[in-house]
């Protein structure tokens, strides 16, 4: 598979030989917040990724070393200059549907894992980022912060949903309510990340973790991702009928052949992605 690279509006992506759709925010000098023309091309390199049938694996990641994102930057300055046009009712709302929550759903509706290296804070919006992805490498500097109640600003960006999934309600509850930093070891604790690295370890641990997922079986990983998100979102009666469904889906794919084949032959399998 060729190289190629992209870049969007502070927002660089590379697919590389080896399966992994690198995306990185590239706004370091605005505490790596994302306008909106980034935020839609953040969104727009995860569709990309989903789409793209040469990606097994991505990997979220952000320039500098103290924020990985701090959301949705209220004090950065807008990408058109001009007064506002007057709000009707339903604006709000739409802005954040077509938005945020529409780059969280991204992510989390992104057929490919995606590993977050975290270096740095990551606030608001962007601990949604975070919240969002499949698995989570977090530098022993980095913290995650829900500062909304600091501005009087409703949570949104799916934290509600997100942080109650992951914590449950009641730690949910004082996180958001609260808003204080949770650093590294609490995230761990909490499940909210996967593996604590030290700063200039974090990026390599979360590299390591994408390289293991993008030479596995690629079918099989993103109906289990399907099937995480249907169990914790629904009763048991769904959970079950999507299981089996996967499970037939899954019984069909060249891996799980080689899969079955390696074990008997008591060798490495080596997954094609299909």
């Amino acid at each position: 598979m060729s190289e190629m690279s992209e870049e969007q509006p502070g927002i660089i992506t590379e697919v590389g030989a080896d399966g992994i759709f690198r995306i990185l925010i590239d706004r370091a000098e605005v505490g790596n917040s994302l306008s909106p023309l980034a935020r839609d091309a953040l969104t727009d390199a995860f569709q990309r990724a989903d789409d793209n049938p040469d990606v097994r694996a991505v990997l979220l990641g952000a320039a500098g070393g103290k924020h990985f994102c701090t959301g949705a930057g209220l004090a950065a300055k807008p990408d058109q200059s001009g007064p506002p046009p007057p709000r009707r009712p339903g604006d709000i709302a739409r802005m954040l549907q077509r938005g945020w929550q529409r780059l969280v759903c991204a992510i989390l509706d992104c057929g490919k894992p995606v590993v977050a290296a975290v270096k740095g804070t990551a606030a608001g919006a962007g601990t949604s980022l975070v919240l969002a992805c499949d698995l989570v490498v977090m530098s022993t500097e980095a913290t995650l912060v829900e500062p909304f109640v600091h501005r009087g600003i409703l949570p949104d960006s799916g934290a509600i949903h997100l942080l109650t999934r992951i914590v449950g309600l009641r730690k949910a509850t004082e996180l958001l309510m609260l808003g204080e930093p949770v650093d590294a070891a609490a995230c761990e604790r909490l499940g909210l990340v996967n593996r604590v690295a030290a700063p200039e370890d974090t990026e390599a641990v979360a590299d390591d973790l994408a390289r293991r997922l993008a030479s596995g079986p690629t079918v099989m990983l993103a109906l289990t991702k399907r099937l995480l998100a249907v169990s914790s979102e629904s009763g048991r009666d769904r959970a079950f009928e999507q299981e089996a469904w996967a499970q037939e889906v899954v019984s069909r794919t060249a891996d799980l052949q080689e899969g079955l084949k390696s074990f008997a032959e008591r060798r490495a399998p080596r997954f094609q992605g299909f």
